[in-house]
């Protein structure tokens, strides 16, 4: 074969090598670009895909953003109490039953059932637990007070309006480092307690325990709820928390 020859066929193959290549990384850049247009035009769509690799404490932290809601509608209804504004009842009373369903009875029992006792058997933590443990009765008694308060006939009697912000204000207090210490220093810690497959199984146990309670992308469909509360208290605009300097 010609010296001219073999290197012409050398550069056409070399040619097509590149050329096959930036179509493949063209093909693989739009199919990227698609799904990511595809998630901004239905996020539930882009953070289901996302939620196939979450792990436990990435689960227990993002729930933590449902409870951080939760408690800023709080915060909302102690403001309106003090400045004897008329406050709405039904979404306060929602919000309540959301937090004794999804942040007690559910996140709330999984850190119980299946964090805390793992620290206490490696006996690492044991003092923090003990002391999220308390602070879970605790919050479920303010729980308590709200649910039997946040109806009109209370808000009607003074001392029942005193009385429901001063569970809520006692329940913001305490729930802002209790989440923070758990986000920081606990769930940090647990892959230190477990072996690498019974993390990853806990990850599925507690996907299924939420399908089971909320059905089906349940934790998303708290969230619209949450953001269906906020927007009665009119507190749904996050531009509107901008500080103007």
């Amino acid at each position: 074969m010609p010296q001219e020859l073999s290197s012409t066929r050398r550069d056409f193959v070399r040619m097509s090598a590149v050329a096959g290549t930036g179509i493949l990384v063209a093909g693989l850049s739009g199919h990227a670009v698609a799904e990511e247009k595809a998630g901004e035009k239905d996020p539930k769509k882009g953070a289901a895909a996302a939620d196939e690799g979450v792990s436990p404490p990435e689960d227990l932290m993002r729930e933590h953003g449902v409870l951080k809601r939760l408690l800023l509608v709080c915060g909302e209804s102690v403001r309106l109490i003090e400045s004897k504004q008329d406050l709405p009842v039904d979404a306060l009373q929602n919000a309540a039953q959301l937090i004794r369903s999804f942040v007690e009875d559910y996140h709330e029992k999984l850190e119980e059932n299946f964090l805390f006792p793992r620290f206490r058997k490696a006996n690492k933590l044991v003092e923090l637990v003990d002391v999220l443990k308390k602070q879970h009765d605790a919050g479920r008694r303010a729980t308590d007070v709200i649910l039997r308060l946040a109806n009109v006939n209370g808000l009607k009697d003074t001392d029942d309006r005193a009385k429901l912000a001063g569970a809520m204000t006692q329940f913001i207090r305490m729930y802002n480092p209790h989440e923070a210490r758990e986000d920081t220093v606990l769930f940090p810690a647990f892959r230190a307690v477990v072996s690498k497959n019974e993390f990853d199984a806990l990850g599925e146990d507690f996907e299924k325990e939420e399908d089971k309670r909320f059905g089906e992308d349940g934790f998303f469909k708290v969230v619209d709820q949450v953001a269906a509360i906020e927007k009665t208290f009119d507190i749904y605009d996050l531009a509107q928390f901008t500080p103007q300097f």
